[in-house]
């Protein structure tokens, strides 16, 4: 395959809009995967990349290839690996580090580790893959890793803990994927969302929905934690600054006044001042692919779970464009906001 054409959509400067031109073919290595894609979606941290540049990604170096999410068809195989042949149908989080550009989402031909990687059955098109790993993998290093909130790990048969998590922020990529890794570990769930979309954060398996921007909503979760074991909380909010302390300072205060473990896991900066007794930590997704937790997920539950009709692939996708030229336009309306969706390319 060394010889096939590839092709990107190329960051090659701060703010710079993506240049669409050919870029070298990646070469697997032993515990890697070489995937075609089909089908990619956009993320906050594409963006951010893109307009922050080196001011905050001190490692950045362009031509820089963006991208996390990539849902594809395997053309080539490492050495060490096992499990996948070619021609085989996966989803991906494309994450090698720091160190190299070569493994970004937003390209025809991406090198993924294996581990981070896993089968999807026939009935679900790349596109609705597509919008599964980044937020699949935040959440599950925040639930399960043992130096954030160390949750039993989730099946497709779970057995009840009798604990309650708090997720602040349900109905965002990463809070769509935590609900549903959390239901599956056995935990029950209340989560924040808007009004509009607590039928959809129910429907993923949530018991009880708040108004993360009512008045009382502190106490409207004490309320509904009373009685309760809480096993912790994650939160999630968006990219404003004052919005994140905030969500973060609230669910902080409900997790110190509940009876149960102390920790959240934070999708954001962590505030200036903890509540006593409360630990926290910022969730960094790409230490997942160092982690036993993405062979527990990746390897093992995802495709048992996909397979099995188990998992929905959410949020739920929306294509806004065909082609790597449709990428900055995907990255642009994202920027505007878009709620209980992500938003996908199809690759020709």
């Amino acid at each position: 395959m060394a010889n096939e054409s590839n092709v990107a959509a190329l960051l090659t400067g701060q703010n710079e809009p993506l240049v669409v031109q050919g870029v070298a073919y990646p070469s697997v290595g032993e515990d890697e995967l070489v995937v075609r894609n089909h089908a990619i979606a956009v993320n906050p941290v594409d963006y951010a990349m893109q307009m922050l540049g080196t001011t905050l990604f001190s490692w950045l170096q362009y031509p820089y290839i963006l991208g996390e999410d990539v849902a594809g068809e395997v053309v080539e195989v490492g050495s060490a690996v096992t499990g996948f042949k070619v021609g085989d149908r996966v989803v991906g989080h494309a994450v090698l580090g720091s160190d190299t550009s070569t493994g970004g989402a937003f390209q025809r031909y991406s090198r993924l580790l294996s581990n981070m990687v896993s089968s999807i059955p026939d009935s679900l098109a790349y596109e609705d893959a597509a919008v599964i790993p980044l937020g699949l993998s935040t959440a599950a290093s925040g639930l399960f890793q043992k130096d954030y909130l160390g949750l039993q790990y989730p099946s497709i048969s779970p057995q009840p803990t009798g604990k309650t998590l708090l997720i602040w922020g349900g109905s965002t990529s990463v809070g769509s994927n935590a609900i549903q890794l959390a239901v599956a570990a056995g935990y029950d769930v209340i989560t924040t969302a808007s009004p509009r979309n607590f039928e959809y954060v129910k429907g993923l398996g949530a018991t009880q929905a708040f108004d993360y921007q009512s008045p009382t909503i502190g106490a409207d979760l004490l309320e509904a934690f009373k009685g309760k074991r809480c096993a912790g909380g994650l939160a999630i909010a968006g990219v404003v600054p004052q919005a994140r302390t905030e969500a973060a300072e609230a669910c902080l205060e409900v997790i110190a006044k509940s009876e149960g473990d102390k920790f959240v896991a934070l999708a954001m900066p962590l505030p200036p001042q903890l509540p006593d007794g409360v630990g926290a930590k910022f969730i960094f997704a790409s230490g997942l692919k160092d982690s036993e937790v993405s062979h527990v997920i990746y390897g093992d539950y995802l495709p048992k779970a996909l397979a099995a009709g188990k998992f929905t692939p959410a949020p739920k996708a929306e294509v806004v464009g065909q082609g790597f030229e449709a990428i900055q336009g995907a990255l642009d309306a994202l920027k505007q906001g878009v709620s209980a969706k992500k938003l996908v390319v199809t690759l020709p």
